[in-house]
């Protein structure tokens, strides 16, 4: 058992660092990196620590900084790249999806590319179309990326590491509504390998399946669902990429329902990957279609009035799996979200409840 607790932000903290002290090779930079409040206390205090050579500011010219980083990578370096938004890092492209993440595969595996590409998502308090999207689909899109999106501070260390430590391109991606949770954390060097996905409650009448905050969302269901004599079996991604679906399908072939809770947008959403990959490989356990929650196929809104009906709550994922069961009448098939309220009035500010351990 693991009695220290730790906040998501300080066991991301507690990662680069860990990461600098074992290898001079490791840097870190980034907008906002030095300054005193440290991309939401993640980098606090480090330059202090480890000095303005290895832990250091940038210029607003990602797509520059971002070749700067591949070249240190390519004679041995280990950078550690933050974006305090992934909107910051579209510029940046280029050298990421068609320069980084194929020079091991273009140099018959001769070159090695340790690059970690921090990425903040998630919405938050009014920031609107242009700083608030979650394209991690975009990357997994992309063969030689990996993509990580803890939902835990014991995750978020155990994975960080391991993406630091991995010798392909990762791109990290941290909701920034979860960094104030909290959870046990162990002390010192650990890592949590990339690709397997973890059950987090145990159930047979149906799967859901989720990734960073859309986690945290599922498990709210589940203990709603719980209170209706429903069990569901939540599994918490980690990774997008790789990804071992092992699990995944046998709680399908277990529960024969499935639900997909995704924060990014419904079409081409990395949902309807999850969906494909088990139709494709249980569909015959499946007992009812596979339903996704995801946000509209319309830009993020910037006031809170729309912001309320924009993003999935708990509730939308207990209709889903009422859905799923044939526990709802027809008409309510044609808008699967009819009538559903939002809970309260502040859904483009975090969420208290949210505080930890899950």
């Amino acid at each position: 058992m693991i009695n220290r607790q730790l906040k998501f932000s300080e066991a991301i903290h507690e990662a680069i660092d860990i990461c600098l002290e074992r290898d001079r090779n490791v840097y870190l930079m980034g907008l906002g990196v030095p300054d005193p409040i440290g991309v939401f206390g993640t980098t606090k205090g480090l330059q202090e620590k480890h000095g303005k050579k290895r832990v250091f500011d940038m210029p607003v010219a990602e797509n520059a900084m971002s070749g700067v980083a591949l070249g240190s990578c390519l004679v041995g370096m280990r950078p550690i790249m933050t974006h305090m938004r992934l909107e910051f890092a579209m510029t940046a492209m280029d050298q990421i999806c068609n320069q980084a993440a194929k020079w091991h595969y273009m140099f018959g595996g001769q070159s090695k590319v340790p690059l970690t590409i921090r990425m903040l998502v998630g919405r938050g308090w009014g920031q609107g179309p242009q700083h608030s999207q979650s394209l991690h689909a975009w990357f997994a899109h992309i063969p030689g990326l990996k993509v990580v999106m803890p939902s835990t501070p014991y995750d978020a260390k155990g994975l960080l590491i391991a993406s630091i430590e991995d010798d392909n391109p990762v791109i990290f991606f941290e909701h920034r509504w979860l960094h104030n949770i909290h959870g046990p954390v162990p002390e010192g060097h650990y890592t949590v390998p990339l690709g397997e996905p973890r059950l987090v409650t145990e159930g047979g009448d149906v799967t859901i399946v989720a990734a960073s905050y859309a986690t945290l969302e599922s498990i709210k269901a589940a203990r709603e669902l719980e209170r209706e004599g429903i069990k569901a079996e939540v599994i918490d991604l980690r990774t997008l990429v790789p990804r071992n679906d092992a699990a995944i399908l046998a709680s399908v072939h277990k529960t024969g329902r499935l639900v997909v809770v995704d924060q990014g947008t419904l079409t081409g959403g990395f949902a309807g990957e999850i969906v494909a990959r088990v139709t494709e490989q249980a569909f015959g356990a499946l007992k009812a279609a596979p339903i996704r929650v995801a946000l509209p196929d319309i830009p993020t809104p910037t006031t809170r009035a729309l912001s309320n009906y924009y993003y999935p709550t708990p509730r939308h994922i207990v209709a889903a799996v009422h859905r799923t069961l044939g526990m709802i009448s027809g008409d309510a098939r044609d808008d699967p979200w009819a009538g559903i309220e939002p809970a309260d009035k502040t859904l483009d500010v975090p969420d208290k409840s949210f505080t930890g351990p899950f």
